[in-house]
Formats: C-alpha cells, sequence, structure tokens
C-alpha cells in the first residue's frame, strides 16, 4: 500500500538501514558466473534478484537460458503513452582470487571508513540494488511510477554475455523501451558524478606458441630445440615499440580521431596523476606516450597481457623445456574498430613473426564492440538535472576504458538510446581485491534515480 505520508526520497532516507542489510545479503551470495562450482550460486543470486524485485512492486521471473538465468521485472502501470524504460545490469561478479590480498572476506561485506568492502558491491550487485531500492521508494509511497520500467538483469556479464544477445532477440517484442539506463561505471572523482560518453570494446584472445612433442630435459637440449616459452615472450613483448604503440600492421587504420570537443573536455578535466599513481601503486605510463593518461584509457587503444602459463611453475627447480606456452591477451578498442577485425590482424601478424620451430594458434574467448553516445539531447538533460538535484553539482562528461558489450547489442536490437550514469568511485578495485562502494555515493545513487526516474516522464 502506498505511504501517502512521505516521498520518495524521504522513504528511501528512512530505510537505509534495511537497505544495507538487503545489500549485505546480496553480496554474501558468491555469485562467481565463471566457476561451475559456483552455478548453484549463481542462481541464488538470480532468485534473490527476483524477489527484490516482486517485494518492490514489479512482476518478475527468473527465465533459463543455456548458461545463467536471467531476471526480467516489469511494471508497466504508466500507460501506453509514458516512455518504458529499460535497466540493465548484472547479479554476476569476478573471482576473488587471490584471497590472501583481500583485508575482509570478500563474501562477508565489511564496513570500514564509509566503504561497503566486498566483491560485487561496485560491480556491479551495489549498483544493479539502486535501482532496484529507487523503485520501491516509487512504489511504496505514491503507488505508481511515473515511467514503465523494465529490469533486465543477467548473471554472465563477467564471462562476455554469450547468451544474452539471443535473450533479447527472442524477445525483442516484451523488453521494447526507448531508453535504457545502466549504472556499472564510477563517477569522475568524490563529489563530482559523471555520464558516460563512450566504452571501449573488448578482443580478448588466447594464444598456444607449441614446440616439441612433449616436455623435454633443457640441459639435452637447450639451446637446440627452440623453446616455445621464449619464442611466445617475444612475441609478446614485441606487440607494442618503444612509443607504446601496437606494432600490428593495420591496427589503428580503423581507429576515429574524436572531435575537438571531446578532446577539450577531456583534457579540462582535473586530471592528477600523483593521486592516480596512489590509488594504484604505479605511474601512469603505460600505452602511447604522444597522449595523456585520460586520452589513454577512454579514446584510445590498448593491448595487455592477462596471463602466461608455460612449463613447471611449482616450487623449487625443474630443468625442463616446455613444450608449450599459452598468453592470455585482451585488447581494449575504440570506435570504429571490431573484434572480428582485431583476430584477423592478430593471425596475420602472428603468421609473420612466429620463428621456425614453433606453431602459435589464436583462440578467442570472448568480445564486444565499443560504443559511443550522443552529448547532447533530452536523456543527457534528464540525467544531469536528476544528478544535480542529488549530487549538487554538474556532471562531467567521461569515457570508460572497460567494457559492457551489451550496450551496443541492446541499442541495435531495440532501437533505444544509452544513458550510463555509474556511482563507484575511481580505486574501487572492480576486478581486484578489496572492492569497495563508498555509503555517500550508495544513497545518493537511490536519490539520483528517485529523481531519474521523475526527470524522464517529464521528456
Amino acid at each position: 500500500m502506498a505511504d501517502a505520508m512521505t516521498n520518495p526520497i524521504d522513504f528511501a532516507l528512512g530505510q537505509r538501514t534495511r537497505f544495507y542489510e538487503e545489500l549485505g545479503a546480496f553480496l554474501r551470495i558468491p555469485s562467481v558466473s565463471a566457476k561451475s562450482e559456483h552455478d548453484g550460486d549463481t542462481e541464488r543470486a538470480a532468485e534473490w534478484v527476483r524477489e527484490q524485485l516482486v517485494r518492490a512492486g514489479l512482476e518478475a521471473e527468473t527465465i533459463a537460458t543455456p548458461g545463467h538465468p536471467v531476471v526480467v521485472g516489469e511494471w508497466r502501470g504508466a500507460g501506453a503513452e509514458a516512455p518504458t524504460v529499460l535497466i540493465y545490469g548484472h547479479y554476476d561478479v569476478q573471482p576473488a582470487e587471490p584471497l590472501e590480498l583481500w583485508d575482509s572476506p570478500p563474501f562477508e561485506p565489511e564496513v570500514r571508513d564509509g566503504r561497503i568492502y566486498a566483491r560485487g558491491s561496485a560491480d556491479d550487485k551495489g549498483q544493479l540494488f539502486l535501482h532496484i531500492k529507487a523503485l520501491e521508494a516509487h512504489l511504496a509511497t505514491r503507488g505508481r511510477l511515473p515511467v514503465n520500467v523494465i529490469v533486465l538483469a543477467e548473471g554472465e556479464e563477467e564471462v562476455g554475455s554469450p547468451n544474452l544477445v539471443p535473450f533479447v532477440k527472442e524477445y525483442r517484442d516484451r523488453l521494447a523501451a526507448q531508453t535504457v539506463v545502466i549504472s556499472d561505471s564510477a563517477m569522475f572523482a568524490p563529489g563530482l558524478p559523471s555520464l558516460l560518453f563512450s566504452l571501449r570494446g573488448l578482443a580478448y584472445f588466447e594464444i598456444h606458441a607449441t614446440g616439441p612433442a612433449s616436455d623435454l630435459h633443457s640441459g639435452a637440449y637447450g639451446g637446440a630445440v627452440l623453446n616455445p616459452a621464449n619464442a611466445l615472450a617475444r612475441v609478446v613483448a614485441g606487440l607494442h615499440d618503444e612509443s607504446g604503440r601496437i606494432t600490428i600492421p593495420g591496427f589503428y587504420d580503423d581507429v576515429l580521431t574524436p572531435s575537438d570537443e571531446t578532446l577539450a573536455g577531456i583534457r579540462g578535466l582535473p586530471f592528477d596523476a600523483d593521486e592516480y599513481a596512489s590509488e594504484v601503486g604505479t605511474v601512469p605510463t603505460g600505452g602511447e606516450v604522444a597522449f595523456s593518461p585520460l586520452e589513454r584509457l577512454w579514446i584510445r587503444p590498448s593491448c595487455d597481457v592477462n596471463g602466461m602459463l608455460s612449463g613447471y611453475t611449482g616450487e623449487g627447480a625443474k630443468t625442463v623445456l616446455p613444450g608449450k606456452a599459452m598468453a592470455k591477451v585482451s585488447f581494449r578498442l575504440v570506435p570504429d574498430q571490431s573484434p572480428e577485425r582485431v583476430r584477423k590482424l592478430l593471425e596475420e601478424h602472428l603468421a609473420r613473426v612466429t620463428p621456425a620451430g614453433v606453431t602459435m594458434e589464436v583462440v578467442e574467448l570472448h568480445g564486444g564492440r565499443p560504443w559511443s553516445a550522443r552529448l547532447e539531447g533530452p536523456l543527457f538533460t534528464a540525467a544531469t538535472r536528476a544528478l544535480e538535484r542529488s549530487f549538487g553539482a554538474t556532471p562531467v562528461l567521461t569515457g570508460e576504458g572497460g567494457s559492457i558489450p551489451i550496450v551496443v547489442e541492446l541499442e541495435e536490437i531495440l532501437g533505444a538510446s544509452s544513458l550510463l550514469l555509474g556511482f563507484a568511485l575511481p580505486g574501487a578495485n572492480m576486478h581486484a581485491p578489496n572492492e569497495w562502494f563508498a555509503k555517500d555515493c550508495f544513497e545518493k545513487g537511490i536519490d539520483t534515480l528517485i529523481h531519474l526516474y521523475d526527470e524522464l516522464a517529464a521528456l
């Protein structure tokens, strides 16, 4: 029943203790989509989201896919003339390893210094939860929402969303919306909210180097037989030149040059290299030296080794010449690059540089296209107003170095426009030990989303 004595903002303020308790319960579910041993936990997290949506006042169900289930919640009482907003988020999380680097257990939320520490607190459980609570605040006090709402929560974002595109295509009519709202990113700085204008894409591969038929004695064969680990290390090291540019021929052919306005906006942001170095523990010297750190993160592509494996890695010494070596290599892409084109260029490059005595094979893991937004229009106006009402500051336009592959697909399949506004803070350790979400951003994030639905209705 609607509570006519309060408005949504007051309701959220009065329910904060309960909201934090519920978030803690969500964060305790180790819904690690990359590990099959957690499949049951992932299903449990999906059911938890469904129950929360129902308690908030939406109709909701979990729908099976060949992988982890998708949760769909709906409230359509605003009428056919009102806009429909699709809220996208994910309930799966990254693996927590290395566990020994956490100051508290990753799936036992702990509040320290105004921060909620737990895996998934910022990416993306905490931010998905903000939307659910904002919807609840509207429905609990007004009995209705100012817009029609669909909530789409998946459990495979951290493994590349392999089943989401087929799902969205199958349920295209049911998911039809004018606007897609996603909170899975960060603000530029404390007290300085942000609206995203770009996301980098992703092309992620394994490179397998194979030499002798089996591991060999490094004394009996070393120096005569080419070591696949040595060969792969040279190839990987050669992916960049001394200036930080990627050396694969043709790699930059599809890279669009941003507008002067975009470049000026980036260069006008208060980026502090020393503060950045303090947060990450090293200076920002990676990438192309011709560009600033923010430009390298947001509007330039990158190439990184995410892992290497070969030979003996246990305790002590084993004089082995390995028969195989593997490197996981990912490329972050910018408009108008594509994962398919990058794979072709990588394979052609390896064919040129692989030395005799070793073969190299590229195995694709997953990928996603880059995304860019219009920097003007009623959607950005509505979000700007909502952020100003909650934070008391005009949001800045920022890019994001990471990837949310489904954004482009949702826009193309549904014919919708996307709005990306995140509430995590820089240094929140997404994908790393000691992930955290600021309590202040949690509370102001709920308020912002309460205002946003009103602002979107006013459009």
